[in-house]
């Protein structure tokens, strides 16, 4: 009989998605592990997860690809209580101008937008009685700029649906987001560059995943919070 709960994590196995899958570990959830590639990073964070005395399964899915959102949950659901889903799976593109970024639309789009859509119906269809979603943002889409266009949109995209969601899902599913600011440097970015960012933010320095873990793990823990989106950016974007 099942009764621990089950986190997915999507996106999973390394970087931001890994301290989600940690912390979550350390609150007592089971938890699914999405990985598309990199299968030898998930690997590893699910023997660390397990390190919590919790069971960490790993789930392979393209979920660029829309139908396998479906059955991606579909496959957890089936063998897992799941009460918790944490859209955290996302490209970033290396195209940086506008009419660059327009080559890459449909696969930003496909995984940063619609994805989390696809997952949440998933979500709500296989589970019984309540659970959490939390949507994994941006804090820099909502400031106007004009670089990496198709990867703002997205993720603006997305703030607006975690929103809406909230409202279509409620009372049974609380939907929430966090809109990260300097966590990590982007794939490419130098350290030193995204150090230097430390001179604009008010708390004087840079975050951390762990941070952004703690974040989810408080979240899934509230029973009258939804439609929140928590900036997790140390005051840069007041």
């Amino acid at each position: 009989m099942m009764t621990r709960r089950t986190a997915l994590i999507t996106g999973g196995a390394r970087r931001v998605g890994k301290a989600i899958a940690i912390a979550l570990a350390e609150q007592g959830f089971d938890i699914a592990l999405h990985y598309n590639q990199s299968s030898h990073e998930a690997v590893k964070t699910a023997e660390e997860a397990k390190k919590y005395g919790v069971s960490a399964k790993l789930y392979q899915a393209n979920l660029a690809q829309p139908e396998e959102c479906k059955d991606l949950i579909e496959r957890i659901s089936r063998e897992n209580d799941l009460a918790v889903l944490v859209n955290s799976a996302a490209v970033f593109p290396e195209a940086d101008s506008i009419m660059d970024g327009l080559a890459d639309w449909d696969s930003v789009m496909n995984l940063n937008l619609r994805a989390p859509l696809e997952l949440s119906k998933a979500f709500v269809d296989n589970t019984p009685i309540s659970g959490h979603i939390i949507n994994i943002l941006d804090a820099r889409v909502n400031r106007p700029a004009g670089d990496h266009l198709v990867y703002r949109l997205s993720k603006s995209g997305l703030w607006h649906l975690t929103e809406s969601l909230a409202q279509d899902l409620a009372p049974n599913i609380q939907v929430n987001g966090l809109a990260l600011g300097a966590i990590m440097p982007p794939p490419g970015a130098s350290q030193d560059h995204f150090d230097r960012m430390a001179e604009k933010i008010p708390l004087a320095r840079t975050g951390s995943p762990k941070a952004v873990g703690e974040a989810v793990a408080f979240l899934v823990g509230q029973e009258f919070i939804t439609g929140v989106v928590l900036p997790i950016d140390g005051g840069e974007f007041l």
